[in-house]
Formats: structure tokens, C-alpha cells, sequence
């Protein structure tokens, strides 16, 4: 196949780049991430792990080939299945918020493109991400194979009931919005663990939430407003 045919490779479509493109591409992103985390540590991130990570994490590997081009700007951007993946600078912020030591395990509802538990994968100790969309499921296991992060589980399941069977959780992350925070996450978590979760409806400006469990308490705090894709439940039947 030509350099300048159209190509599938995994369900992403787009145009082949040729060799020395592509190799410019990929200069061109290493360059964006370390102006990236140059600009988080000025703003005052100090979580050397988690700069770590997302320096060592290629988010080209993690787009469609028709938006990895943008692989190296510090925004959302789509991806299969009609979701999105968020901007590096955030999912770095979501990453330190979450205080992760490489004993944790961890609980992610949101698989969608990988990217995030990719970064949590080199962050804990075992990680199990959860996504409705097989599709997404199958290409995200593809990724993190080819990166050689074994830590990380991907799950095709509803989100909303978490993931009992490997409970309680140390940390877990909901990568979607809903109007509250699930109670039956709530009780996956260890005593002293933490949940972090977008809180609000549909369309609007959500709150970025911190959940801290105290036993048979709860501790929350507000980050940040945030926008999200809403959390849905069930397995989709296509996709």
C-alpha cells in the first residue's frame, strides 16, 4: 500500500503518512508534551510520577489516524464510538489528584480511548478499567499491549455497577458525568480510599469531586468545573 493511500489499522481510518512525516509527527508531539509539562510544573504541579507518565505515554497511539496530528495540543479530542479523549493537562491534574502510590489498586469506569489508564498503569499497582463499547475495549487492549503496561485489566461491563468482583479499590476514577456520584462505587472503596468523578447533568458545567470514604462516612470536596461525555448505563448492544 502507498504512502498516500487511505488504510484501516484497527478500526481508525485516515491517510498513511509517509515515513519522514510521520517522523516529524512524532518530534513535533515530543516537543508539545515537554512544553506541556514545562507549563504544569510552572503552574505548580510537583507529582513527579505522574509527569513522568505522561511524558512516557504517547497520546498519538491513543487517537483515530485522522485526528493524530493533534495528538501533541492540550485539548479534547474525539475518538471512537462517538467519545472523547481529554487534554493532557487534565488528565495529569485527575492523575495527581488521585495521590497514587505503586501498592494502590485502582478502579476506572470510563476505559474509552485508554490514554488515562495507561497513565494510571504506570502510576499503581493493579489497575481495572471498565468500558461499555467493545470496540473501545478491544482497541484500548491493543494499545496498552503494545506498550507493554501489564498492570492494567480492561473490562467490558456497565460502568454504573462497578466492578464488584476485585473490590474494595483504593482509588477509583469515573472518566464521565453523572447527576451524583454512585452509591455502589461508593461501597467498592477501601476505608481511607478516594473517588474522583465529574458531578452534573448532561450539556452543562459539571464539578470535578473528590470523595474521600471514613468508614461509613463520606468526605467531598470540588476540584474544578469541568465538561465530560455523561455516564451511561448498561453494555452497548452495538459497538
Amino acid at each position: 500500500m502507498g504512502a498516500d493511500e487511505d488504510r484501516t489499522e484497527g478500526g481508525r481510518t485516515g491517510r498513511a503518512l509517509a515515513p519522514a512525516d510521520a517522523q516529524a509527527a512524532i518530534e513535533a508531539d515530543r516537543e508539545a508534551t515537554a512544553a506541556l509539562i514545562l507549563k504544569l510544573r510552572q503552574s505548580g504541579m510537583r507529582d513527579q510520577r505522574v509527569l513522568s507518565a505522561l511524558e512516557r505515554v504517547p497520546r498519538r497511539l491513543f487517537l483515530p489516524a485522522a485526528y493524530q496530528r493533534h495528538a501533541g495540543e492540550d485539548t479534547a479530542l474525539p475518538i471512537e464510538c462517538g467519545q472523547t479523549i481529554s487534554q493532557p493537562s487534565l488528565v495529569a491534574r485527575m492523575s495527581e489528584a488521585l495521590e497514587l502510590a505503586p501498592t494502590h489498586k485502582v478502579l476506572e469506569i470510563g476505559t474509552g480511548s485508554g490514554y488515562q489508564a495507561a497513565i494510571l498503569g504506570l502510576l499503581a499497582g493493579e489497575v481495572h478499567t471498565v468500558e461499555r463499547y467493545r470496540t473501545l475495549v478491544d482497541l484500548a487492549r491493543e494499545r496498552l499491549h503494545s506498550l507493554k503496561i501489564t498492570t492494567v485489566t480492561v473490562h467490558h461491563a456497565d460502568g454504573l455497577e462497578g466492578l464488584g468482583e476485585h473490590a474494595p479499590y483504593d482509588r477509583i476514577i469515573v472518566t464521565a458525568a453523572g447527576p451524583e456520584v454512585p452509591q455502589v462505587l461508593v461501597s467498592q472503596l477501601a476505608d481511607n480510599g478516594l473517588l474522583l468523578m465529574p458531578r452534573g447533568e448532561k450539556g452543562s458545567i459539571q464539578e470535578l469531586v473528590l470523595v474521600r470514604r471514613l468508614g461509613g462516612t463520606t468526605d467531598t470536596r470540588i476540584l474544578a468545573k469541568v465538561r465530560f461525555v455523561p455516564l451511561v448505563e448498561g453494555v452497548a448492544a452495538r459497538l
